[in-house]
């Protein structure tokens, strides 16, 4: 697993306790029911800390599972991307 992977199933796992660690890449908004408005907050600030970046709102709406975050992280830091 990637570095970038591993610190965003880190960071899915400190929002999400619930999961075990191979059930995250799998979760989005839809499949989990934890993964509420507040849920989806949380978890967008504590990868904006992790990442060292900010995510605007227009793209905030559309990162509604791990894949779609991991695509727009490899997008920010495509050097990390391997």
């Amino acid at each position: 697993m990637a570095e970038l992977e591993s610190r965003l199933v880190n960071s899915f796992a400190t929002v999400f306790p619930e999961l075990e660690p191979p059930e995250i890449p799998s979760v989005s908004m839809g499949s989990l029911a934890s993964w509420d408005s507040l849920a989806g907050i949380t978890l967008l600030s504590l990868i904006e800390e992790e990442f060292s970046i900010s995510i605007s709102p227009d793209d905030a709406a559309g990162l509604v599972s791990f894949g779609l975050i991991l695509d727009y992280l490899r997008k920010l830091s495509p050097e990390d991307a391997a």
